[in-house]
């Protein structure tokens, strides 16, 4: 019998933190804040690597049963863990790099309010994020799904005194609640039809139903509802609008969400959920056709926004995009394989940009930078690793991951794999821009403020002087994601991640891509996919740093294009044309006329009204005439007497 690993307690272990800080962390000091969320959240990452030196001699899939949840006839749901490959990969990844998010936070919101506040939400979120990755089926999963729901609305909406930041908050909720009733959706088709939500007992039913190769059957539906709910969490066309806004947040709370954690959950539910979408194609189809008009459509809007933060967060989008063309043409284990380099280079990213923030007191826009590289080398060093990481260029983690989604997707179809890299040639743009006007050319920082540009909001890091490096406890943290940008690709040198994950998802659908494509067609794709990458960096250096004065005439000439892209299609503006503003000005009618003013006001305003005729008739009975009233009184009396003789007959 396979010992018990005790799973339940990586993800109690975080918890336990976040209420300690929570109940008690505004009477500690901030350096006992700090110290009970680092402990518990590495001792979460301790628990993790345990869980890994015991891995080999598992009995897999390995579950651990903790009790009864619910039973309703059949229908049982129990509280379970479960361990195999996917789990693993996934469980180290959150653990690992929420751990060094948690000790760049200790540097980065030190001066901050609300500290104690900050790492009980941080902590939060790492134990709804375990409980999703750790479920043994989809009920316990959706758990951990809408709480880190909760805790991103909390994360992102820190701030909460900053109006950007609380609608930002308020924006990504309700938008990911449109994608979580898809999933609720999906769930009561599972339970009507199966009976059951298990993993195990789930896949073994499906397994056995034929494949629904024409039309739209039961289990197209639920793949496509999983998708919804998939699309919403990891921000993909249509539900992609939360993500860029919730730059408002805090940049820690940016790197775990939107790097390692968080908009990953979507992905990792669709590879989980592989044996529903082997059984209807044509969900997958729709998956892969999702991901690859996504990470074109984000990666064109990268290219003209200004803010450091916002330029990730749609090179987040495009990214999540990659990784959902790969699920789309059954390459699950390239999927997984891109979702953890893009841990180690997107997190160092969005730290390092942090870094950066830090250094020039809280500025984000770009064009107020420059120059940096003299002024913090360790940033500068870091950031640089990660974003030849992204670009795609050997032998940095980036390149072997989209190298692998990129030859899956020629051998599906060809067209996946055009959009695919010519999204890899916009993205090696505008990362390399984004690294040349932060960190080369001259500093336009003091030329920023001396015409009364200062940021509004430091974050508590000042804003005075020549900008400075970051202090070790944040630099730390992006030095050890530098190594992992650098070599965390290796592991799929050979197709031995694709080997390692083969049991979950079947041989058929982890076979490394070359093996399908001769060794010219393998090496041709791969030198493609490196000349985008260079091509892109060309272009970034003529235009940012050659000839800096070119961008601002190509955007002149583009007139309508370049505003477009500038405002992002403008889809924010159509959805508020199209929902947000009926749905306002619909609730409105319903609850100001016809509740607040049918009900409410007509409840108060009726009773004073009665009351008013009331005391009216009263009042005439009021004649000041002395024997009225006695006679009033007597025929009280009168009325009083009958009624008890009355009573008394009775």
């Amino acid at each position: 019998m396979t010992p018990s690993l005790h799973l339940w307690l990586i993800p109690i272990l975080p918890l336990i933190g976040a209420a300690i800080n929570g109940f008690f962390g505004r009477r500690l000091s901030r350096q006992t804040v700090s110290a009970v969320a680092l402990t518990f959240c590495g001792a979460a990452f301790l628990m993790g690597l345990y869980v890994a030196a015991r891995f080999p001699s598992l009995e897999l899939p390995h579950a651990e049963y903790l009790g009864h949840w619910i039973r309703s006839g059949n229908f049982m749901v129990n509280f379970e863990f479960y361990l195999d490959q996917l789990t693993l990969v996934m469980l180290l990844v959150v653990t690992g790099v929420g751990f060094l998010i948690h000790i760049y936070s200790v540097g980065y919101m030190w001066e901050e309010g609300g500290f104690y506040r900050f790492f009980s939400y941080l902590n939060l979120f790492m134990f709804f994020m375990l409980t999703l990755v750790l479920a043994g089926n989809y009920l316990q999963m959706f758990i951990g799904w809408e709480g880190v729901g909760l805790a991103s609305y909390l994360l992102i909406g820190f701030w909460f005194t900053k109006d950007s930041a609380a609608s930002a908050g308020k924006k990504a909720f309700i938008v990911n609640r449109i994608g979580d009733f898809g999933f609720l959706i999906a769930l009561f088709l599972l339970i009507k039809h199966f009976g059951s939500l298990n993993f195990s007992q789930l896949f073994s039913s499906i397994a056995q139903q034929p494949a629904e190769t024409a039309g739209v059957g039961l289990l197209t539906s639920i793949g496509l509802l999983l998708m919804v709910g998939a699309a919403g969490k990891s921000a993909q066309i249509p539900l992609y609008v939360w993500l860029p806004d919730a730059m408002e947040g805090p940049t820690p709370v940016s790197a775990l969400i939107h790097a390692a954690t968080m908009v990953t959950a979507g992905v990792y539910m669709v590879a989980r959920s592989h044996v529903i979408f082997g059984h209807a194609p044509n969900a997958l189809t729709v998956v892969a056709i999702i991901g690859t008009l996504t990470a074109l459509f984000a990666a064109t809007i990268g290219i003209a926004q200004t803010d450091i933060k916002k330029v990730l967060a749609y090179s987040t989008v495009s990214q999540l995009g990659y990784m959902f063309m790969a699920c789309g043409v059954a390459a699950y284990s390239a999927g997984i394989f891109h979702l953890m380099t893009h841990a180690f280079f997107k997190g160092l990213l969005f730290l390092a940009a942090g870094s950066v923030i830090h250094a020039v007191g809280g500025e984000q826009d770009m064009r107020k930078m420059g120059g940096l590289r003299q002024y913090i080398p360790w940033t500068f060093m870091t950031m640089t690793a990660a974003t030849f990481a992204i670009a795609g260029f050997p032998p940095f983690a980036g390149f072997f991951s989209k190298d692998e989604i990129l030859a899956r997707a020629y051998e599906a179809n060809p067209a996946y794999w055009f959009i695919g890299v010519t999204t890899a040639f916009i993205t090696s743009f505008y990362m390399f821009r984004l690294w040349f006007m932060t960190f080369f050319g001259d500093y336009r920082g003091r030329e920023a403020a001396e015409h009364g540009h200062a940021p509004a909001h430091g974050h508590g890091h000042g804003g005075h002087g020549d900008p400075h490096e970051s202090p070790m406890i944040m630099l730390v943290p992006l030095m050890i994601l530098a190594v992992l940008s650098v070599i965390g690709g290796w592991v799929g040198i050979g197709g031995r991640f694709e080997h390692f994950l083969s049991p979950v998802f079947g041989e058929g659908a982890t076979a490394v891509a070359t093996e399908a494509l001769s060794r010219s067609t393998e090496i041709t794709l791969m030198v493609i996919s490196v000349v985008a990458a260079v091509l892109g960096f060309y272009l970034a250096y003529v235009l940012y740093l050659k000839r800096p004065e070119l961008p601002q005439k190509i955007a002149d000439s583009l007139g309508g294009l370049y505003q477009a892209v500038v405002n992002k299609y403008y889809v924010d503006e159509i959805y508020g044309d199209l929902f947000v503003k009926p749905l306002v000005d619909g609730s409105t009618r319903i609850l100001w006329h016809g509740v607040d003013q049918g009900v409410i006001d007509a409840a108060i305003n009726d009773t004073a009204d009665g009351a008013r005729h009331v005391s009216d008739s009263a009042r005439q009975m009021q004649s000041g005439n002395v024997r009225s009233y006695a006679g009033w009184v007597a025929v009280g009396a009168a009325v009083i007497i009958a009624y008890m003789i009355w009573m008394g007959v009775r």
